[in-house]
């Protein structure tokens, strides 16, 4: 087991995730915003979100958690933006939203049900009697907390851009910024669940084939 097959594989199951919950959202937010106004880039953004997951339910298969996470915090933005008439507003709300996230992350471990471990099946296909391996419930708890720094890192990040930067290269450099402190974080997560995986005698297989 070495690390780039698991990265490939795992990216080739969560990047397409990642780029329609997040990349796509942002390129559209960017060309309306120019051509269209703030007012319809936003609604167009949330449209998007919305019609992804409508045509999964259509097709009967499941939404990725994480484009419905982006989904729902990407709704509470829209109303906060619109009711306010202010771009900085939609903005900044989920910077808020970033850090509350954290929040949330960090007491899932508190209460032993850590928010990972929800999550991992979107990239990773885990057997039940191996997710609650002692080994593997330390791992979920360890990425949890990774993560939630993570999103403390973005949420400063996201902020400090927004404060000095007008919107439209605030879109794209913040998509890109946060991109590759996710990406960052995740060959740090793989390398950590090889690891892991390595101690118990895992193999992964089924999705990686």
């Amino acid at each position: 087991m070495s690390h780039r097959p698991v990265l490939l594989a795992v990216a080739r199951r969560g990047l397409p995730q990642i780029i329609e919950a997040t990349v796509i959202p942002a390129i559209l937010f960017s060309v309306s915003v120019i051509t269209l106004g703030t007012a319809v880039a936003i609604v167009t953004v949330l449209a998007w979100n919305y019609g992804a997951i409508l045509r999964r339910l259509l097709r009967g298969h499941r939404p990725p958690s994480i484009l419905v996470l982006a989904t729902i915090g990407l709704t509470v933005r829209t109303i906060v933006g619109l009711a306010s008439g202010s771009t900085f507003a939609y903005f900044v709300q989920p910077v808020a939203t970033t850090v509350v996230l954290s929040g949330v992350f960090f007491g899932s471990v508190l209460f032993g049900r850590p928010v990972i471990a929800r999550l991992a099946n979107d990239f990773c296909p885990i057997a039940p009697e191996v997710a609650r391996r002692p080994a593997v419930v330390r791992l979920f708890a360890g990425l949890t907390v990774l993560w939630a720094c993570v999103h403390l890192l973005t949420a400063a990040t996201t902020f400090t851009m927004l404060v000095s930067m007008p919107v439209a290269p605030f879109v794209a450099l913040k998509t890109i910024t946060c991109m590759a402190i996710t990406a960052l974080a995740i060959v740090v997560t793989v390398s950590w669940s090889i690891r892991t995986a390595r101690r118990e005698n895992l193999i992964f297989a089924g999705a990686f084939g």
